[in-house]
């Protein structure tokens, strides 16, 4: 009887203890969530740089309207280009997220896509997606202005035709990355925490 008493004492002292550090580990969790700020886009060091006027490109999209890519907007709304492939899976899966944007932002954001090749190509994938009502643009000579090199890319320009943010975007966070970068007026969330840190 003694031993089973004193065991289970025992037990019970391992239990609280195991308890106590683990209630010890959720509150690190919480502090170093706190502390880590979101990665959002990840800039590449090629192309325009931010404050930059954007080139402005005449390029024809897939239902045959002329635009005029990085020109400064009467209607004073930014553009979020958003450069993707037919082929990349991870723009597949940014699609969604772009046509919920482009209703959720309609106020002050206009959402072109654009990308490269066979123009009957892309039109079959906005199709195969319900792309349609989306600008779509197939131009070589936009993705080298921009100095595209990986994809999901997006640049983000204001009114005036002026790149505010840009970077890879392959969630809804890094989306949303760009749009709090030009709020706040800096190049990336990234340097904003660093000068703020």
């Amino acid at each position: 009887m003694t031993a089973l008493t004193v065991s289970n004492i025992a037990l019970w002292a391992v239990v609280l203890s195991l308890s106590l550090v683990v209630l010890a580990l959720l509150r690190q969790i919480g502090v170093l969530h706190e502390r880590i700020a979101p990665a959002g886009a990840l800039m590449l060091n090629r192309g325009l740089t931010i404050g930059e006027r954007a080139p402005m490109i005449d390029a024809v999209d897939l239902e045959g309207q002329e635009l005029r890519v990085g020109a400064p907007r009467s209607d004073g709304r930014s553009t979020l280009l958003v450069f993707i492939s037919p082929t990349c899976p991870v723009c597949k899966t940014l699609l969604p997220v772009l046509k919920s944007g482009r209703r959720d932002e309609k106020q002050w954001l206009e959402v072109i896509l654009a990308s490269d090749g066979d123009r009957e190509e892309h039109r079959q994938f906005a199709a195969d997606h319900g792309l349609g009502g989306l600008p779509y643009v197939v131009s070589a000579p936009l993705g080298i202005a921009y100095q595209v090199s990986r994809l999901p890319f997006a640049a983000l320009l204001d009114a005036g035709g002026v790149l505010r943010a840009r970077g890879l975007v392959n969630s809804r966070e890094h989306l949303e990355s760009l749009f709090e970068a030009q709020r706040l007026g800096v190049a990336s969330l990234q340097e904003y925490f660093s000068s703020h840190g």
